[in-house]
């Protein structure tokens, strides 16, 4: 039976989702209808509710995911059979269901629906935290935690933002829902510790499971149902590409180092929550006093960085740079955490290369994949993220149960430094982003001579019209870019 103590916390979960996703509604309420003229440049109502409101279910499975990180190591030890290995794999073994599954539940969303495929994973993640709380012994945690991954609706959610948005504005959608799972990590950072403290780690999953079912209720009542629903290349995977995508050497570049990031991120929290308790002296509910000031003054350096990236065009230098920052940080912790500062310190760099790098990867994979397998290419990206997250867990498990703590840093600065010497040899990106355009319906003529049209267009570097979707696929400067001429192939 579930402990007197954890229900209150999940209807709290539940509760709090529910009053979210009203006030969600409440603040996008007013949208335009079907009849209403409306700026095609400006996002309407309900391309609005359909963004904030997908952002926000993702970021409720996330927070879900995330919120065990802080505390985790320190709560396994009093589980049935616990070993390191077994607390590395249990932070991690989401990753591994995570990336196997969300590609199969993008393409069954084509064909069972969007949000009949997303209210299933929802459930599905639900009932893997379910089992997590109730688990005694490490195994039942970890056969939870890779329920929650199998409940993969990534893909899902992105073809249902593709439905529910025009081909200009969807940028902007996918941007919002990226934002809400670098808000959602730095978060649960801070509420792990502090809800650890309350109910501890079992009523963490209780209420991870509450935010979950919450997230279906913001599913069936707030989120609009699309009229049309169908493929869309730049924001679903193409079987038939993967070959292309893996074969590309600069989105392989780009694979790894997401790959390494979130298996430097898994490992570091393997051992950080013994770190702060062990050589700080805090107990796992004070850790949060760490975390917060670290990750807001993170975020705050963090923009200047961004900026200088994409503004003044230095993104290779601000790439590589922050590949070392996060180094430098993992060196900090190996030469001897042993105080506040150093550990602040240690962090602080840490989270600024982490929160640049979160930031710019996704941008340097939009300019570097052709315009019409963007889609592909960022699935593949996925998979690398999650698939990095669970090697983290698992082998950084494994090294400190065999070599210790320091051992797991030294591993983490070794795997960084392995991506510094790739990224170093990159190429410097165009600084050229994904466009499209509703030309309707086209034969194949028509198709070839729009390209040459198309790239004729002041600040247009490439075109691909696909003629069955009605759809041109187009990478652009988008300072120099023409919109105005561009409008002239729109039939929106």
């Amino acid at each position: 039976m579930m402990p007197k103590r954890i229900m209150p916390a999940l209807l709290q979960g539940a509760h709090q989702a529910s009053i979210a996703s009203q006030v969600i509604g409440i603040l996008v309420k007013q949208e335009h209808t079907q009849n209403e003229d409306f700026d095609p440049d400006i996002m309407t109502g309900t391309e609005k509710r359909a963004s904030v409101s997908l952002a926000m279910i993702y970021s409720l499975r996330m927070l879900g995911l995330f919120m065990i990180l802080p505390v985790f190591a320190l709560y396994a030890q009093h589980l049935e059979g616990t070993t390191p290995l077994l607390i590395g794999v249990a932070i991690g073994i989401y990753g591994l269901t995570q990336a196997f599954f969300q590609i199969p539940f993008g393409m069954a969303s084509d064909r069972f629906g969007r949000k009949k495929v997303i209210a299933f994973g929802l459930l599905v993640f639900a009932a893997g935290s379910v089992v997590a709380a109730t688990a005694d012994s490490m195994w039942g945690v970890i056969a939870g935690r890779a329920l929650q991954g199998a409940g993969a609706i990534a893909a899902a959610i992105m073809a249902l933002a593709a439905d529910l948005t025009r081909e200009e504005h969807r940028t902007k959608a996918m941007a919002m829902i990226g934002a809400s799972i670098g808000l959602s990590f730095a978060f649960s950072l801070v509420a792990g510790p502090v809800i650890d403290g309350w109910v501890g780690v079992n009523g963490i999953f209780w209420i991870t499971a509450g935010l979950a079912l919450g997230g279906i209720a913001v599913l069936a009542f707030i989120v609009p149902t699309p009229i049309n629903s169908r493929f869309h290349r730049d924001a679903e995977p193409i079987p038939s590409q993967f070959r292309t995508v893996l074969g590309n050497p600069e989105l392989l570049r780009l694979d790894v180092g997401i790959f390494i990031l979130h298996m430097a991120l898994t490992a570091s929290f393997v051992v950080l929550p013994l770190v702060l308790r062990d050589n700080l002296g805090l107990a796992s509910s004070e850790h949060w006093k760490i975390y917060l000031p670290v990750l807001l003054l993170a975020l705050v350096v963090m923009v200047p960085f961004v900026i200088i990236a994409e503004k003044k065009r230095r993104m290779k230098q601000v790439f590589v740079s922050s590949i070392l920052m996060l180094a430098a940080g993992e060196f900090v912790f190996l030469v001897g955490a042993d105080s506040l500062a150093i550990v602040v310190l240690a962090l602080l760099t840490f989270f600024i290369g982490f929160n640049v790098l979160e930031a710019t990867l996704p941008s340097l994979i939009s300019k570097t994949a052709p315009p019409d397998i963007k889609g592909t290419a960022m699935g593949v990206y996925s998979s690398s993220q999650f698939f990095g997250a669970f090697c983290g867990g698992g082998i950084g498990g494994w090294i400190h149960g065999q070599f210790g703590i320091q051992g797991v840093f030294l591993f983490i600065l070794m795997a960084l430094m392995l991506w510094f010497a790739v990224a170093a040899t990159m190429k410097n990106p165009r600084y050229l982003a994904s466009y499209m355009v509703n030309i309707g319906k086209v034969d194949d003529e028509t198709a070839r001579r729009l390209v040459g049209e198309l790239t004729a267009v002041t600040g247009v570097a490439e075109a691909v019209v696909i003629a069955e979707e009605g759809i041109a696929y187009l990478k652009v400067d988008i300072h120099a870019l023409d919109k105005q001429q561009l409008k002239r192939f729109s039939q929106v």
